[in-house]
């Protein structure tokens, strides 16, 4: 994985506008699921993303680290809260995932000082 969280995050949403120009409709109803699903809502926003966080490292999409790290950072998860998601997902995911888990705490950090 790219050590530049920062980078490859703008590469991200660059991609992400790509996929908006080449299929709007499309996308406008993923992004009204995504600002619906991540909401406050019975849970707050920071425990969904913390949620989604500990999905990305068991399915082990680092674009999805990358993506939701960022976003629990921006909703003021602390590093031990992401630190805890992430060892959900090491106990659902095994030895692959603690290796993606240790890259979303990497993430996390990079987006935290930034």
């Amino acid at each position: 994985m790219s050590k530049d969280y920062l980078d490859r995050a703008r590469e991200i949403d660059l991609n992400n506008r790509t996929m908006f120009q080449a299929a709007p409709e499309a996308m406008k109803g993923y992004m009204a699921l995504m600002k619906s699903a991540t909401s406050d809502g019975a849970l707050d926003g920071k425990t969904k993303e913390l949620m989604a966080l500990s999905i990305a490292v068991a399915i082990r999409c680092e674009g999805c680290i990358i993506f939701h790290a960022r976003a629990a950072q921006q909703k003021g998860a602390s590093r031990e809260e992401v630190a805890e998601a992430v060892t959900v997902a090491i106990e659902m995911g095994g030895g692959p995932a603690a290796v993606y888990g240790g890259e979303a705490m990497a993430a996390f950090d990079e987006f935290a000082k930034a």
